[in-house]
């Protein structure tokens, strides 16, 4: 087999101006492939943390029907306090998570003594929801970054629309779940930068000022959101909570209880799953790149040495053996290729990130692009380099080593 390489890797050199072009178009295609993947997968990573960590959270578990009717809002499907222990008993026992937040969430009418309008509102418990969307407070401006008993959180859109600053006293009228009305004044305690998708809206009250105006007997919550302590393990906790929750059942024998991921609570996921497509047409590129590169350059090979196959088939020579030194021809190419391009695959990455390229996303301005080439990434793409470049060869080698000695030798 060493023999076979030192053959292969000698008759690439005979032809140096066409091995160093193959190679290099293989190489162009593996740092296109890694440079998109670090900068999109950058830019994905940014955009999920955005979501999840300023108002969504990772998980949510809800009462069974409620995501399915979440624009109205409905207090008829909160979760009462035993459903609420239950699920804390559950998010107890699961070690991956890192914090939960019980919410309440209401429609009202927000007024300013002058004009009104509707609010989407969110009531809290501060250290608990700081801990499960630390982006949170990164978004208070005007004010001291903090969730008060009888202070409101507006968002911006509302605070300039109806002309309310930080201080003002306001008044938010809510609909209990009885169908009875009920209103609180507050004080403006901060102004909530925007954030991109639903939540424009949205302010945030203390939960205990959540529970005066809807006028509970004893707390509900409508959903409770989870922050786990390693995303990458964001389905398998979630299917770990969701069978930790399966067996409680309603009187009519169904689950009580539904889990979600932010996937299925944003549409924002379309757009990470569009990246991750794209990123998969992007592979597919460079497959076709390599398959073209390498069996073309094997081809003229077969085609230019058709008397030097003769000559060594006619000295008996295995067609085993002529297979595999055209074959291996095409690997060291592909090796050559995956080498290179990954060297300056990470070069051209780790040179974007000294660039510190910004963006802005949503509420997130000046975003810092940090990419960086995952090493299983490098695995992928080497891998998938070398296997084309011997699957390209396999047809040409295959023909030289089916070639007759004598009409081989007669080829001119």
């Amino acid at each position: 087999m060493g023999k076979l390489f030192k053959i292969a890797l000698r008759n690439l050199l005979r032809y140096k101006r066409r091995t160093l072009l193959t190679a290099s178009l293989i190489t162009v295609g593996v740092v296109f492939v890694l440079v998109f993947m670090a900068v999109s997968g950058s830019f994905k990573n940014m955009m999920i943390g955005t979501i999840t960590d300023s108002m969504l959270g990772q998980v949510q578990v809800h009462r069974k029907g409620y995501v399915a009717s979440i624009d109205n809002l409905p207090l008829n499907l909160n979760l009462k306090l035993g459903a609420v222990q239950k699920i804390e008993a559950a998010l107890k026992a699961q070690p991956e998570i890192a914090a939960w937040s019980p919410r309440i969430k209401f429609g009202g009418m927000f007024s300013n003594f002058a004009e009104t309008t509707n609010i989407r509102l969110n009531a809290v418990i501060p250290e608990k929801e700081f801990a499960v969307v630390p982006l949170l407070q990164s978004r208070i401006r005007g004010g001291a970054r903090e969730i008060k008993r009888g202070e409101i959180l507006i968002p911006d859109l509302l605070a300039k629309g109806m002309k309310v600053n930080v201080g003002d006293v306001v008044v938010v009228v809510a609909t209990n779940q009885d169908g009875s009305v009920n209103g609180k004044q507050f004080k403006v305690g901060g102004v909530l930068d925007s954030v991109t998708g639903p939540g424009g809206r949205d302010g945030y009250i203390h939960f205990e000022d959540g529970v005066e105006v809807l006028r509970m007997e004893e707390p509900e919550v409508s959903e409770v959101a989870v922050r786990l302590k390693k995303f990458e393990q964001l389905h398998a906790v979630a299917k770990a909570l969701e069978a930790r929750l399966a067996p409680e059942l309603n009187k009519e024998g169904k689950p009580i209880f539904e889990v979600h991921t932010w996937e299925q609570l944003t549409p924002f996921f379309t757009i990470a799953r569009m990246i991750d497509v794209m990123t998969f047409f992007i592979r597919l590129m460079l497959v076709a790149i390599v398959l073209i590169s390498i069996t073309n350059v094997m081809i003229m090979a077969v085609y230019e040495r058709i008397r030097e196959i003769g000559t060594i088939a006619a000295i008996g020579t295995p067609p085993g053996r002529i297979l595999n030194m055209f074959v291996i021809e095409g690997f060291c190419l592909g090796i050559v290729g995956a080498v290179v391009g990954n060297i300056v695959g990470i070069a051209a990455v780790s040179i974007i990130t000294m660039s510190r390229v910004t963006f802005n996303f949503g509420m997130q301005q000046g975003l810092v692009l940090q990419a960086h080439v995952d090493p299983r990434d490098l695995v992928v793409i080497s891998a998938t380099v070398i296997i084309v470049s011997v699957i390209a060869s396999l047809q040409p080698a295959f023909k030289a080593s089916r070639m007759e000695p004598i009409e081989a030798l007669r080829h001119v």
